[in-house]
């Protein structure tokens, strides 16, 4: 199983995902968050093929299919959902990411 934790920014709310591969193709996520759009877009997710979830192009992949529950375009639990997946099925190796504002330059 893999794991990730999410601080979602301004919103206030957080995340843990959790994903593990449940057969060669198909994969189980869950999330532990107290808000209610993460919850149903996790949902969607859980029990997808994996190729599809991790195809951008896919009407089935993490994004297309968790913002269709998701309001806020910025969120960015379903990409963090998508590199837990990836670490999970060999595809990447696990390493933390971070979005850091910088200062106004004036």
């Amino acid at each position: 199983m893999t794991a990730v934790e999410v601080d979602c920014g301004i919103c206030g709310h957080h995340a843990i995902a959790e994903v593990a591969r449940e057969s060669k193709t198909h994969i189980r996520v869950s999330v532990q968050t107290d808000c209610e759009m993460l919850s149903s877009a996790v949902e969607q997710v859980d029990g997808a093929d994996w190729r599809e979830a991790l195809s951008p192009r896919n009407p089935n992949s993490v994004h297309a299919v968790m913002f269709q529950v998701i309001k806020h375009a910025g969120c960015p639990v379903p990409t963090a959902v998508a590199k837990a997946i990836e670490v999970e099925v060999g595809v990447a190796l696990p390493r933390d990411v971070s979005i850091c504002f910088q200062p106004r330059r004036e």
